[in-house]
């Protein structure tokens, strides 16, 4: 990276405020996704509610101040984002693994700074729905010249990312950025960051599956996202019980993410 770019990256992460925002993000993230599970649980045994990111955003906007939670839960995903980018600018190297890691960081931070502007956007009173954007997304992918092959490589994309969390919960990867004690709380983090990784990585997948079916039948309805991935998984033989397992999965990754804001390396 340029020397002007990894100087200003250098000192932001050096600021011990910004290490702190950083550490509401993970926090932040957390509480998203244990709400985010249980909504899912809900669901998979017969109540009604969207079982997505925005769904989790209206729950606490219907809290007391929930507006004011949302624009706190905002601010630190995105100073989070902020954080992911300073550490792709810090990567050193130009080997295929370095970019690997840059791309990585930066993807990390596009995804967080879109779950800030999403409950940025629910604090001021809007309410998206997720599963007719992914809708609306893959019709206007559909009709674009080989819209079918795109829209079916983002969803093996999904499925990739899927893969990988479920791998790397296996793995225990997220060791490599957290100081964790030998026993106690290190064990419980072991159990909830395999448990959530793997159901990560299961509500990625179903997702995926969705949109390559969508463009195997060229038909853009069939997509959707984590919501319409939990009603089509309720369908299938045992479904609700796979879709609580998904939703206890994501409430282990919430768990785990927040107890990850005290144990990052950052």
């Amino acid at each position: 990276m340029s020397d002007p770019a990894t100087q200003v990256a250098r000192e932001a992460t050096s600021k011990p405020a910004f290490r702190a925002l950083a550490r509401a993000g993970f926090a932040a993230n957390g509480v998203v996704h244990v709400l985010l599970g249980a909504i899912v649980l809900a669901v998979a045994f017969g109540a009604r509610g969207d079982a997505d990111q925005s769904g989790a955003f209206r729950a606490i906007a219907t809290a007391p101040l929930g507006f004011v939670v949302l624009w706190v839960i905002a601010a630190a995903l995105i100073a989070l984002a902020l954080w992911r980018v300073a550490e792709g600018i810090l990567v050193r190297g130009g080997d295929l693994s370095d970019w690997g890691a840059r791309a990585s960081a930066w993807g990390q931070a596009a995804v967080f700074v879109a779950l800030g502007v999403v409950s940025a956007a629910v604090g001021l009173g809007a309410r998206p729905n997720a599963d007719r954007t992914a809708e609306d997304t893959s019709r206007g992918v559909l009709q674009i010249p080989g819209g079918v092959f795109v829209l079916a490589a983002v969803g093996v994309g999904f499925v990739g990312a899927g893969i990988g969390f479920a791998v790397a919960g296996m793995l225990r990867t997220y060791r490599k950025k957290m100081t964790l004690p030998r026993s106690g709380i290190g064990r419980v983090v072991d159990v909830l960051g395999i448990a959530g990784y793997i159901g990560k990585g299961a509500a990625l997948g179903i997702v995926g599956v969705l949109l390559v079916v969508a463009a195997v039948k060229g038909d853009a309805d069939a997509a959707g996202g984590l919501d319409g991935a939990v009603d089509g998984l309720i369908q299938m033989p045992f479904g609700p019980f796979l879709a609580a397992l998904v939703g206890v999965g994501l409430i282990a990754y919430g768990v785990f993410t927040a107890i990850r804001s005290r144990y990052a390396d950052l």
